[in-house]
């Protein structure tokens, strides 16, 4: 699905977005505009085998929110750490302008799902 601008904003076809129902790591933060971003994980032998986002914020917070799981779904969850807000921003993914606080909302809630995986390690 795409806004008038052609900015593609991710719909329930979106296959990152949802909920894992037994998480090895998960996290949920709220951003200063109020939205809130959930990040579940399935972790084995440190690598990220499975990742969804789910939030009830705006298009541009459900695009950061595809693009940070598509990034880190695969990754070692120390690498998956070098996921930045400007990297989303760069890449067309977020829009800068009206959401930089959206991609940092989305790389702060996987910081957040990859520290409760090592703490309980």
């Amino acid at each position: 699905m795409s806004d008038r601008n052609g900015f593609v904003i991710p719909g329930a076809e979106d296959p990152y977005f949802g909920r894992i129902n037994d998480p090895t790591a998960a996290a949920t933060l709220s951003g200063p505009c109020g939205d809130t971003m959930e990040v579940t994980l399935v972790v084995r032998d440190d690598v990220i085998e499975a990742v969804k986002y789910h939030t009830d914020g705006c298009g541009n917070t459900r695009s950061c929110g595809h693009a940070i799981a598509r990034r880190a779904l695969g990754r070692s969850v120390t690498d998956a750490l070098s996921i930045s807000a400007g990297e989303l921003i760069r890449s067309g993914e977020c829009r800068p302008a009206e959401g930089r606080h959206c991609a940092i909302l989305a790389v702060s809630t996987l910081y957040r799902a990859i520290a409760d995986y090592l703490l309980a390690q």
